[in-house]
């Protein structure tokens, strides 16, 4: 997708505008210091217009975006400080700049963010991560940069002041400088599509309009002439011209909806983290490696002046330190990511593993459900007419006490069988549930608790009920909930009469919009938690338990809506968790009205 065609021209329109207007000053604005003025607050105002068109790009949703284009624009800001430093000396202090002139650093630098803008890639789809990593490349790469400048430049300035020695070394510098960034555009104008193409070429035209008119204004051109408005000084407007064009290139779009891409919906992987950063852990690399072999040159290069060699031997190991401080700082902080993303890796799979192990508890459940429901309706067909002649045998005057006794075990026999073949109906979902209804919690289980409470008396066995006044109402079956608690409460209670007593915990509680209910004993605890909803599963003695019970208790609180799960104690026990899905009490019947919760007790 191109740009807007007249929103370019436009901007090439003014830009020729501009263009015409500096000539015409040039040409026929006679040489004085109302000319140089005029120059130099023209170069003043060309940076701070790309400014604001730069910065117009830096509202996506993407950091990498924002930053790119931010550096982009801090770029042109150091341009702009080094400027506005010339033009106090020139206009204000009505003194041409010095021969070796200390804030032309700042043109120098003014092109090492728009390096590390490049660095960044946005036209890629990232793994996101922290932008501290981009902090940390851009320190890196700023202070190599300025060890170089430092190494190469300020030598003819501090230690032997040389003005044309000076001059070559700053264009060569800034003419690798520059090559370097314009190498880099190059690669990614080609290696991307759309829009981005568009910016990476213009940027690259800004910056070789930039090196021919700097090698040519610093090395061809001997004129003492110190005024900005010259027909020298074109390449700088062409410079800003192109840097504009850059930003116009996605004005009013932010480059969110780029015409063929794709959303990456991969997850992250440290693979991929890893090869993100690549280039900026080979970057720490070879300017630590670039250190010693830049020493080793100086070393072996005795033609320059003692005191330069000097300077550059110092400045060398100076720069030592804050580079592998940096460099060893992105290794640190690339540890701590790969750590992360391993644990989040880790994570992941724990997820996956409990979630194929719920699938595999459902489809069993499914498939015995389907067939115990087949046996439990062929059981209670017989069963109903045994209960029926049961009762009438029992009932019947003219039997004599013997029979009518066997009447009433056949009869409670089938009563048992009866309640066996119900369970098992319940557990395969076939047995009619009574209506739903919105329910006080406390209330479910407290009633539970008090079908324990004659049962527990003598026992060194403890129930303590702890209930929150704030749980909203859950609509669910009364009847099934109570199931699923006095189940709990009873298998808790036996697993602490094994070992002699113990306290059972309830508390109720609200998280994060479900009714919680947990369930602690101090107990021996269960051998294999994984396994204690499965259908038979039990570990008690032959003819104690059929292992239904808490398969039936999961299959009812699923029929609810929540969930279900078990965890033995690090102290010793087993705890319950059970979550059901509130109401809000903007919906409940009981608009307004507070919630009746009965007082925490401790039953024995």
């Amino acid at each position: 997708m191109k740009p807007s065609s007249k929103l370019v021209w436009a901007v090439v329109a003014a830009w020729l505008v501009l263009q015409a207007l500096f000539i015409a000053i040039a040409v026929w604005m006679p040489d004085g210091a109302n000319r140089n003025a005029v120059g130099n607050l023209f170069f003043c105002l060309l940076p701070l217009l790309v400014n604001g068109v730069l910065l117009s790009n830096a509202t996506t949703a993407n950091w990498r975006k924002n930053a790119f284009w931010m550096l982009l624009a801090l770029g042109s800001s150091i341009w702009l400080a080094g400027q506005f430093i010339w033009t106090y000396l020139a206009v204000y202090q009505h003194q041409g700049p010095p021969n070796t002139f200390s804030a032309e650093v700042l043109f120098f630098l003014h092109t090492v963010p728009m390096i590390a803008a490049l660095t960044l890639q946005p036209h890629k789809r990232h793994v996101e991560s922290s932008a501290k990593f981009g902090q940390v490349d851009f320190a890196l790469i700023a202070c190599w940069w300025i060890y170089l400048y430092a190494f190469l430049v300020l030598p003819w300035q501090y230690a032997v002041v040389d003005h044309k020695l000076y001059l070559q070394s700053y264009a060569i510098i800034s003419a690798f400088e520059n090559l370097i960034f314009i190498g880099g555009a190059t690669m990614l104008a080609v290696q991307a599509t759309g829009r981005w193409r568009w910016i990476y070429a213009s940027l690259v035209g800004s910056r070789t309009v930039y090196v021919v008119g700097l090698v040519f204004f610093k090395i061809f051109l001997t004129s003492p002439n110190t005024s900005r408005i010259r027909i020298e000084s074109l390449p700088l407007i062409y410079c800003f011209l192109f840097l504009g064009i850059a930003g116009v290139c996605t004005y009013g779009d932010a480059l969110e909806k780029e015409e063929g891409e794709a959303p990456n919906l991969e997850p992250p992987s440290a693979i991929q983290a890893a090869g993100e950063s690549l280039w900026a852990s080979r970057l720490a690399r070879g300017a630590l490696l670039s250190l010693p072999l830049i020493e080793f040159w100086c070393i072996k290069t005795r033609h320059v002046p003692e005191a330069v060699h000097s300077f550059r031997m110092m400045i060398t190991l100076g720069a030592v330190l804050p580079l592998g401080f940096l460099a060893f700082l992105r290794h640190e902080l690339m540890d701590a990511e790969r750590l992360r993303l391993l644990r989040a890796s880790q994570e992941s799979l724990d997820n996956l593993k409990r979630l194929q192990t719920q699938f595999v508890q459902s489809e069993k459940l499914a498939s015995i459900g389907q067939l115990v429901s087949g046996v439990a309706h062929e059981i209670n067909n017989p069963l109903t007419a045994i209960l029926g002649y049961s009762d009438l045998l029992a009932e019947d005057p003219t039997v004599d006490s013997r029979a009518r006794s066997l009447a009433e075990k056949i009869r409670e026999q089938a009563r048992r069988t009866k309640t066996l073949v119900n369970n098992l109906l319940s557990f395969a979902r076939q047995a009619p549930s009574e209506s739903r209804s919105l329910l006080d919690i406390n209330t479910i289980v407290n009633t539970a608790v008090q079908f324990r409470r004659v049962d527990l008396r003598g026992k060194n066995i403890h129930i303590d009920v702890q209930t929150s006044t704030n749980i909203p109402e859950v609509r669910a079956d009364a009847n099934q909930l109570l199931q699923v608690f006095c189940n709990i409460i009873n298998n808790a209670v036996d697993a602490m009469n094994e070992v002699g007593g113990g306290t059972l915990t309830v508390r109720t509680l609200f998280e994060k919009g479900n009714a919680v209910i947990i369930l602690s004993d101090t107990g021996k605890g269960i051998r294999d938690p994984q396994l204690v909803f499965d259908p038979f599963y039990t570990t008690k003695p032959v003819g104690q338990g059929t292992g239904l019970g808490l398969s039936i208790c999961y299959g009812l609180v699923h029929d609810q809506g929540g969930k279900i799960a078990c965890q033995n104690r690090l102290e010793g026990g087993a705890t319950f968790r059970v979550e059901l899905p509130a109401v809000s009490t903007l919906f409940s019947q009981r608009i307004g009205a507070p919630v009746s919760q009965p007082k925490p007790a401790k039953l024995a």
